[in-house]
């Protein structure tokens, strides 16, 4: 039986409080935080959030998380923001034909 009328969803990594540092290690793996964000929201840049990356985690995960924060535009915004006008141009060229 339910406990409540809305439905609860379930995540494997629940966000830390910002004060914990651990928020760091999290916004870092997360896709839709920026390295900006985690700079506005923290005061740590890109290349202070790779150190911890690197000494927090096992070798073979940092090696794994570097791996996908190069291959995701997404990760820096200057790189998302020049993607979404790439996919929008798409959609444009293919909508006048």
């Amino acid at each position: 039986m339910k406990n409540s009328d809305r439905p609860s969803t379930r995540v494997k990594n629940k966000e830390p409080d910002i004060s914990d540092p651990d928020w760091v290690i999290w916004a870092a793996w997360a896709d839709r935080i920026t390295f900006e964000e985690i700079y506005e929201k923290t005061g740590k840049k890109e290349g202070e959030v790779i150190k911890i990356m690197r000494k927090t985690l096992k070798p073979r995960s940092f090696k794994l998380w570097r791996e996908r924060v190069h291959k995701k535009s997404i990760k820096n915004r200057k790189k998302f923001e020049f993607q979404r006008k790439k996919i929008k141009s798409r959609k444009l060229d293919f909508t006048t034909q």
